[in-house]
């Protein structure tokens, strides 16, 4: 066979009868060792590592959204705020769960921002926009109507949202304990409170551990 047949072929130095399919990835006289079982951790790990990775891509993605936005008081960065949602779910709460968290580092894209629910589904899954959605004030409303709105329907979202929810509430309830937004009194404060009580009391049974915190910081300022 000339050189140029040789080059031609897609496994050269291979006899033309010996075809693709009877090509074995070890002899039938190799030790066994030396090609050991795949073990079953690499999977879950395999698996592990895309559910992280989602966890990841999602606070990536909110950081690009938020960059030109502030916290209430004009100097912190917004993205602290999903970052801190998140944390307060691993932590405090000791939820785990892939969609849960990707959803609470997005749960503010689609309200504060030029994202669609849309684009949630595309980038993240329709898990992740569903928990969204429900995460999501209809901007169009005014801000009585929103938060009337909270205390009615807050109590029906998947549990999921309700996670994102409660660890979104004392969030912001400890924002507000440790620092007046710039423009708040102690009075408006004071009926944030009393407002964030009512939403809270619609998810009761939620999460114990988050519960209990929010009870304590709402307490502190109510009574």
């Amino acid at each position: 066979m000339s050189d140029d047949n040789e080059k031609d072929k897609m496994y050269p130095n291979i006899p033309d009868d010996l075809e693709k399919i009877h090509l074995k990835t070890k002899d039938d006289d190799d030790d066994d060792d030396f090609y050991p079982k795949k073990p079953e951790k690499p999977l879950k790990e395999a698996t592990e590592l895309t559910d992280w990775n989602l966890v990841m891509k999602a606070a990536e993605f909110a950081a690009r959204r938020h960059r030109h936005q502030k916290r209430k008081d004009n100097a912190t960065p917004y993205i602290n705020h999903p970052l801190g949602v998140a944390y307060i779910l691993t932590n405090e709460a000791k939820v785990y769960d892939p969609i849960t968290l990707a959803a609470a580092m997005l749960h503010d894209v689609v309200e504060d921002t030029k994202t669609t629910i849309e684009e949630i589904v595309e980038n993240f899954g329709q898990e992740v926009a569903d928990v969204v959605a429900e995460c999501t004030d209809d901007k169009n409303l005014g801000k009585a109507e929103r938060k009337r709105l909270q205390v009615e329907n807050y109590g029906t979202h998947s549990h999921r949202a309700k996670l994102v929810h409660l660890a979104d509430k004392l969030y912001n309830l400890r924002d507000l304990e440790r620092k007046l937004p710039i423009g708040w009194d102690k009075k408006r404060a004071k009926e944030y409170f009393v407002w964030s009580k009512e939403v809270v009391t619609q998810m009761k049974g939620t999460n114990n551990g988050l519960e209990c915190q929010l009870d304590d910081v709402l307490n502190r300022n109510i009574n």
